[in-house]
């Protein structure tokens, strides 16, 4: 009885830290201050027709949590430079180039909290007959949002099976269109508590930091490489400000050595 009872209990630790390990994905532990759950975050919308689905799929996907909801509003960016919106996020599509690059995700923070973020997807490769797909759309796009909610990837290594949510890299992007129960988790534990104060309204802004426009083909305007995964297919970079400020850019390129 004694060995039924112990094999019992290894069984529920061993299924206690897979479970950890798999909800472990947060992104330095960075979040939108908020006074309240469920909080809304309002995403800019300023992608043509062609990715209008697709942020529609991301929002709604988002929206599941039981900790926040995204809205699809208005786009203020404007420019394809995609300028940032404090208390937002927002959300472009254009011909950038061939920097080696599918998508990016910046998140500007004050201490711990965000407070505004940008979200780019690269038509100069979406419009090519490989990632012209819904599949690397849906991939790219919910993956960036994602980042702007505080979340890190769940796997980084490609040749790992597929674990079925966007915040995982694999060759095959079929499997991971969407977030998983694991993201919702993750976000459940990033906003478990509550803050005095919110940043999910536009606020006055520290010039040369808020107005930042950033230009992502240029890497030295991320500031520095503090990690990339082993072959070199995503890399994350930060731009310290100083005074607890600094933005963070997740880039995700287009194949191993940055695309090239």
């Amino acid at each position: 009885m004694k060995i039924v009872f112990t094999y019992i209990a290894i069984f529920f630790i061993s299924l206690f830290f897979a479970q950890s390990v798999n909800a472990s994905h947060s992104w330095g532990g960075y979040h939108w201050a908020r006074t309240a759950n469920p909080f809304n975050l309002n995403l800019g919308d300023n992608v043509t027709s062609a990715w209008d689905k697709y942020l529609s799929t991301t929002s709604a996907d988002w929206s599941t949590s039981s900790v926040l909801n995204t809205a699809i509003v208005s786009g203020r960016a404007f420019t394809k430079t995609c300028r940032a919106t404090s208390g937002r996020v927002e959300v472009c599509n254009a011909k950038y180039g061939k920097n080696g690059w599918l998508g990016v995700a910046s998140i500007w923070i004050s201490g711990v909290h965000i407070t505004q973020g940008v979200v780019k997807v690269n038509d100069t490769y979406f419009n090519s007959s490989y990632y012209n797909t819904p599949a690397w759309r849906n991939l790219v796009m919910c993956q960036e949002v994602g980042h702007t909610l505080g979340l890190d990837h769940q796997d980084e290594d490609f040749n790992n099976p597929s674990l079925g949510t966007c915040m995982d890299y694999s060759s095959d992007p079929t499997p991971n269109q969407h977030p998983n129960l694991h993201d919702y988790e993750e976000l459940e534990i990033i906003y478990a508590h509550l803050d005095s104060i919110t940043t999910l309204t536009q606020s006055a802004r520290l010039r040369g930091f808020f107005d930042l426009d950033i230009d992502h083909n240029n890497l030295r305007n991320l500031g520095k490489e503090i990690r990339s995964n082993l072959d070199n297919r995503t890399s994350l970079f930060e731009r310290d400000f100083g005074g607890g400020n600094k933005v963070f850019t997740f880039v995700t390129w287009t194949g191993p050595n940055r695309g090239q």
